[in-house]
């Protein structure tokens, strides 16, 4: 959508303040997935104006006229620009350098040992699913850091579907797992926006990868209706190999066989990196994002066999604050 959409955004906040907060220009596209950076100050403006009164934030527009029928009939809600957060809740309280990114404990070499049969298949189906993607791409690390991503992606949205629809069907609590989810499986899809800025995969590439994430969705879904113990075993161990590949990574682009260029604007935007941020910086960014994957789907595949699903049972409540399930 070419169309262009002047609009002044009159933003309520609940507090002893009212401030207006004026958006010149926005285009009817600054919703879209490229358009990351842009939103991020949209809403970084919004945050701004929230911090001087209250974190309750209620937006009215008045919409001018516009030539484009459709953006006028758009409900206000799809107005405020829905921006993907990262995965580290520490990642927008300040700007990340090199320095900080390597300084992350994450636990390179961790390494979750099987306990039983399930977690043996479980560990030796992705060793033995690494090794023909070690053959075909073998250093070319962008191209298999975008596979990698297209595999990564599904297990968080399918585990989020299923246990939506157990919820709806039980008419019980999730038990808090629903959001956690979600969240990785966007940031999952976040990581495979930034690969393909900076690896261009071509058409076969993209047709091969397609047909892998096809499969792959087909298999855990049934592993997770049969097993969702084993099945977050499976993204556990997936996210270790996950960590070792993008160290790999890291290897070559200090070894000189890869080029550290630029960071692209979508990846600086999310990981709230430097401006001067590179290549590396972003890997580093990716695995530490991987790391806490690794370690939330162990902990997720400890709490069904200890039969405590419920993560608010184990959570620190403050006594202002009731204790509410979702």
């Amino acid at each position: 959508m070419s169309a262009l959409l002047s609009t002044r955004a009159t933003v309520v906040l609940r507090g002893a303040d009212l401030h207006l907060l004026q958006t010149n220009v926005i285009s009817a596209r600054s919703f879209g997935i490229k358009s990351t950076l842009r939103a991020q100050k949209f809403m970084a403006k919004l945050a701004r104006q929230d911090a001087k009164a209250s974190s309750s934030v209620t937006v009215l527009k008045e919409i001018e006229q516009s030539q484009d029928p459709l953006v006028e009939d758009m409900p206000r809600e799809l107005r405020i620009p829905m921006t993907p957060l990262p995965i580290r809740a520490d990642t927008m309280e300040r700007r990340w350098g090199t320095k900080d990114l390597e300084d992350l404990d994450i636990g390179v070499r961790k390494h979750r040992k099987p306990e039983n049969i399930a977690d043996t298949i479980a560990y030796y189906a992705v060793k033995s699913a690494r090794k023909p993607t070690d053959v075909f791409f073998r250093n070319k690390y962008l191209h298999r850091s975008v596979m990698l991503e297209v595999v990564a992606a599904v297990p968080g949205m399918v585990g989020a579907l299923i246990r939506h629809i157990k919820s709806l069907q039980g008419m019980r609590h999730d038990g808090g797992w629903i959001g956690h989810l979600l969240h990785e499986a966007e940031n999952e899809r976040m990581h495979l926006m930034t690969w393909m800025e900076v690896g261009k995969p071509v058409l076969w590439e993209r047709a091969l990868i397609a047909t892998v994430q096809t499969g792959f969705f087909a298999v855990f879904s049934l592993l997770y209706m049969v097993s969702p113990r084993t099945a977050h075993r499976v993204v556990g161990y997936l996210e270790e190999e996950a960590v070792t590949s993008y160290t790999h990574f890291i290897k070559e682009i200090d070894a000189g066989r890869i080029d550290n260029v630029k960071a692209p604007a979508i990846a600086v935007a999310y990981w709230n990196l430097d401006d001067s941020a590179t290549l590396r910086d972003v890997v580093l960014a990716v695995r530490a994002d991987e790391a806490l994957h690794r370690d939330t789907n162990h902990h997720f595949s400890d709490r069904i066999r200890a039969g405590r699903e419920s993560l608010y049972e184990d959570l620190d409540h403050a006594d202002d604050k009731p204790h509410i399930k979702y």
